[in-house]
């Protein structure tokens, strides 16, 4: 991925995140990092952590491989990701307050594929403007 790449998928993933936080954990309170409410310590996560872990996710995504092979990646990331999440709750980073575990597992692959499709789209733009430019 260009550098150009990273960030704007940084950056969605970021607005992504917080919009969800902010509906999720804020208003209807079901999970949050550290303690209840706005908290700088969520912030290592949704500034430090996740864009970390969607760049390395996207650097490895098969996007030339078979249909199989880009869902069994998902899978993988999928399962990954919820196994980090219950260490994350087991070290009390990270609560739940009606939020099941569960939920992240179906969720997460659909955040996954988001991702995928909003890179796609940065490159796609990437590309068109260099055409222009001639």
């Amino acid at each position: 991925m260009s550098g150009i790449e990273i960030l704007t998928t940084i950056l969605f993933s970021t607005f992504l995140q917080i919009m969800t936080d902010t509906f999720f954990d804020l208003k209807y309170d079901l999970y949050g990092y550290f303690n209840k409410g706005v908290d700088w310590g969520g912030m290592l996560y949704i500034l430090g952590i996740f864009p970390a872990v969607n760049t390395v996710y996207l650097n490895f995504f098969p996007y030339k491989k078979e249909l199989k092979d880009k869902l069994l990646y998902v899978f993988y990331w999928t399962v990954i990701s919820v196994v980090f999440e219950d260490l994350f709750l087991w070290s009390g980073t990270f609560y739940y307050n009606g939020w099941k575990l569960w939920y992240s597992a179906i969720i997460y692959p659909f955040l996954y594929f988001i991702l995928v499709l909003f890179h796609k789209y940065a490159c796609y733009l990437l590309k068109r403007n260099n055409e222009l430019k001639g």
